[in-house]
């Protein structure tokens, strides 16, 4: 989770190099005679067909054009073209293009595109649009000084004129009848599909209103694997071909996803015991949540009390130390467990005999050596891990978390285990990512792209994929994407009874595609789909950059753009501000307010002089503030320099801190699977010599500005336990060694597993090899135990305080103040007053006073949970009516009740 784009998800080198030349396999358009059959392809496609009536063409001269496109005629006696292909020499028909001008529904829609030459195909060649589509297209010009030159074409927008509107209402994949299936897939642009089931090819009939292609099974196609074989003109190949590919919309899948299956998930054999009657923990409201961001390996492979290491049914093993500790924190007040992906994906080795392992004694290494993220990156390729960015389908199980990912296992184990985290006391959110697809082109784990090539994948102004999101990016915008995007998250959510989702880069979706997922789960009702869509929450990485950023295509679901949805997008502020720099730093040691800014200095020279370090402190805790408001843009409040602003204008980055206009549009968090643990970051950040006492409250100190702020809180998994990967910054490949929980504090918490992956970590490791050396480093189980249960203390704090969860901008700015705050406020001490609450934030190595004269005389006491609690150093914190003066401890947060 960061504020720029992760390192991509793990995928072959091969399958990268596929993807990364895709654009390179094109090659250039000579001159060619009037009649000829078009060249193999251009090197690029400047021109872009946006609806019936208009072409867009970077580098154009304004002047006469056209679209050049090969006629089908049939298969040629004795030649190797695929079925429906155009015969050597064919001739070549084209569409007449005229200089023209956008209208401002197409500015509006194609903003990108507006400085661009634009022509309007003649009217009396319009009808020739579909049968040019599904050829090879070129755009054609004679420039004036007499060249001929030519461009490929890019097609989304003239698709989606052409048979968006009905194609958008289709049901697609395997739609089951009284037992019979029909199957149903969109591919305006193919010569020919055909069904490939059982050994046997099965023509399929092409709506040309819609472009979806259909066959109607029998019943005993039920539980048969199926491809579809698609004859496209590929432009990624230069040519015709035949794609034997498996349906986007596929409900089950074949080991390694090397068939679709006919699969009815309304079937009742896929139904666990209870699962029609299954009884869910009460809804939060989004702005109450609080939620554990967890990976489903990470959970229990190496949890020696769980019987299904590593799998879906772990969270069927009640008993286990890993069910046990999430029990505890649902018991407390976390309402979800939000899960890394875990729909199917492209890069593991869905059967076990094919999965690498390390092939050496990772144990017996020092903690600092080299040798352990040598051993761990040589099997990486081919191990069982992955984050699972990598989509290859989208609405399926991954198969390497069943026990068998031969058929429909993974669907009865994934309800399985939904209803083993209904049965803890918590709800599910899914991780899914819409933003890009594993691969594009030709690949093998291209799957949308070898169906209708060019329009599933957001292509730049040339032509290219886009990769800003690290892969092969989507294009939501277009009619066909957004709609995958809608249907899988309603089946998700009506087939699983997934309570919410987490959308990946969701900056890079358009807020109408957010919007009409909302729409669609909104009328999901218990009485007809068992579910009531109102309750499932929704939030997502609102960054914003790449060939989107600034609303360039369309308006994006950006932090600023979500506020007022009640669609939460990741805040970066606070977290910055708690831990101190950014994510990317180059030297990792940049201190903030729980880290020692100003208080407890290290010798990092990016931290500035002493006045330096103190003015940023002092800047970080106003920072702090509007996150703790649930960075409301209107909240007002005087900032340390004495001055009255609003959250938005305080300045973060050159950007406004505060964007929330309602708790609740904005999540708290200070760490997550991308960038260090909090326990490594505060490794890199604090002194070397803090005891792991001092570490353990100041972990508990940072988690506390996100759990006691107004909106949802999500920590990393294992936090609490102060987990460590071992200072990896990016674990996403790094394999079980580095990534695998430990809820036996015996264990450890994971420090000192040797030097993090060299990939991503090398320039870091002259700051990690001393401290992994350090054995006063690895918290042995008193820190452990006692962060955790102080965490557990501030749930039940926040869980049983209503105040905790205003519900209006409004009563936020009359409920919350910060007294003390102004030019004499103490730097690294914050104090909050939340109605009937005081809560004081120490990250100072001292004791604190902080005298609030106005409460003299009232009556306020430590609050009952931390007075009673595990911290018996927080239960010194105390409260002098006399003067109205809360005294913490050093390195702790004490919430004040008044009695």
């Amino acid at each position: 989770m960061s504020s720029s784009p992760r390192r991509p998800a793990r995928r072959p080198a091969a399958a990268l190099a596929l993807a990364v030349g895709a654009v390179a396999l094109l090659v250039s358009s000579p001159q060619q005679p009037a009649h000829a059959t078009p060249p193999p392809g251009p090197e690029q496609a400047l021109a872009q067909w946006i609806d019936r009536d208009t072409v867009v063409w970077k580098g154009a001269e304004r002047g006469a054009a056209q679209l050049e496109f090969d006629a089908p005629a049939g298969r040629a006696a004795g030649t190797d073209a695929a079925p429906g292909a155009p015969a050597p020499g064919a001739p070549v028909k084209r569409l007449r293009l005229t200089p023209g001008t956008l209208t401002p529904a197409e500015r509006a829609a194609f903003p990108h595109l507006t400085g661009y030459p634009a022509f309007t195909v003649d009217p009396r060649d319009r009808a020739l649009a579909p049968t040019a589509l599904r050829g090879h297209l070129v755009a054609a010009q004679r420039t004036a000084d007499g060249r001929r030159t030519t461009t490929g074409v890019q097609i989304p927008g003239v698709l989606d004129d052409l048979y968006g509107a009905r194609a958008r209402h289709a049901a697609l994949g395997p739609v089951f009848d009284h037992g019979r299936p029909t199957l149903s897939v969109w591919a305006p642009t193919a010569r020919t599909v055909a069904l490939e089931l059982g050994g046997r090819t099965v023509p399929m009939r092409r709506d040309d209103r819609s472009g979806v292609w259909r066959v109607q099974g029998q019943r005993d196609w039920a539980g048969k694997p199926y491809r579809y074989l698609v004859t496209v003109w590929a432009p990624a190949a230069g040519r015709m071909v035949t794609n034997k590919v498996t349906d986007p919309y596929s409900t089950a899948l074949t080991a390694d996803s090397a068939r679709s299956l006919v699969v009815d998930l309304d079937d009742p054999r896929l139904a666990p015991k209870g699962w029609a009657a299954l009884r869910k923990p009460a809804a939060v409201p989004l702005r109450r949540a609080r939620i554990q961001e967890l990976h489903l390996r990470d959970f229990s492979v190496e949890d020696r009390t769980s019987r299904h290491p590593g799998q879906y049914l772990a969270f069927t093993d009640s008993r286990s130390d890993g069910m046990r500790h999430l029990k505890s924190l649902a018991a407390a007040g976390t309402s979800y467990v939000h899960l890394l992906p875990v729909f199917d994906g492209a890069t593991v080795p869905e059967q076990r005999a094919d999965q690498d392992r390390p092939r050496c004694d990772l144990a017996s290494y020092a903690p600092d050596s080299e040798s352990q993220q040598e051993c761990v990156t040589g099997a990486a390729a081919h191990d069982a891990y992955n984050w699972g960015y990598d989509p290859l389908h989208y609405t399926v199980p991954e198969g390497s978390y069943a026990s068998d990912p031969q058929g429909a296992a993974r669907t009865v184990e994934f309800r399985r285990m939904v209803q083993g985290l209904n049965g803890a006391g918590l709800r599910t959110v899914m991780d899914v990512v819409y933003n890009h697809t594993a691969a594009s082109g030709q690949d093998p784990h291209s799957v949308l792209d070898r169906i209708v090539p060019g329009y599933y994948q957001r292509l730049l102004d040339d032509g290219g994929v886009a990769t800003s999101t690290c892969c092969s990016g989507t294009a939501p915008e277009h009619t066909m994407m957004g709609k995958l995007v809608v249907d899988s998250v309603v089946t998700w959510a009506k087939e699983y009874k997934v309570d919410g989702f987490r959308f990946d880069l969701m900056g890079h979706h358009p807020k109408a595609n957010i919007l009409a997922v909302r729409k669609a789960l909104d009328a999901l009702t218990p009485g007809k789909d068992g579910v009531d869509g109102k309750k499932i929450i929704l939030y997502g990485e609102g960054w914003n950059f790449g060939e989107a950023a600034n609303d360039a295509r369309f308006v994006q679901a950006t932090q600023r753009n979500m506020a007022g949805t009640g669609i939460a997008t990741f805040s970066d502020r606070a977290r910055d501000a708690v831990r101190g720099g950014g994510p990317f730093d180059a030297d990792p040691r940049l201190q903030g307010f729980a880290s020692g800014l100003y208080t407890d200095p290290n010798s990092a020279p990016g931290n500035g002089s002493s006045a330096e370090q103190r003015a940023r402190l002092l800047h970080d805790q106003d920072l702090l503030k509007v996150g703790l408001t649930g960075n409301l843009a209107d909240y007002a409040f005087t900032d340390t320099a004495g001055h009255r602003v609003t959250g938005s204008q305080v300045d973060y980055n050159g950007a406004p801190a505060g964007y929330a206009a309602a708790p609740g549009d904005a999540l708290a968090y200070v760490d997550a699977h991308d960038n260090e643990t909090l326990y490594d970051a505060l490794a890199y950040k604090l002194p070397q010599g803090t005891s792991a006492a001092d570490r353990a409250r100041l972990q508990v100190l940072a988690l506390a500005t996100a759990t006691l702020s107004q909106g949802p809180a999500l920590s990393q998994a294992g936090t609490d336990l102060l987990r460590s990967k071992s200072l990896d910054r990016n674990s996403f490949n790094s394999g079980d060694w580095f990534n695998a929980l430990h809820w036996n504090c015996a264990d450890g918490n994971g420090f000192g597993r040797g030097l993090p992956p060299a990939a991503d970590n090398k320039d870091k490791w002259p700051y990690a090899k001393p401290l992994l050396a350090d054995p006063a480093l690895l918290p042995g189980c008193a820190a452990i135990q006692d962060a955790s249960a102080a965490y557990r203390d501030l749930l039940r704090i926040h869980a049983t305080e209503p105040a905790f969860a205003l519900p209006t901008a409004a009563a936020v700015q009359s409920q919350l103040s910060f007294p003390l705050s102004g030019k004499d406020e103490t730097p690294g001490v914050l104090t909050m007053r939340l109605a009937d609450l005081v809560i004081v934030f120490n990250a100072t190595p001292h004791r604190q006073d902080q005298t609030l004269s106005d409460l003299a005389g009232r009556p306020y006491a430590l609050h009952p949970v931390q007075a009673r609690g595990a911290d018996r150093t927080t239960a010194t914190a105390s409260y002098t009516a006399a003067s109205g003066t809360f005294t913490v401890p050093a390195r702790t947060v004490a919430v004040f009740r008044k009695g």
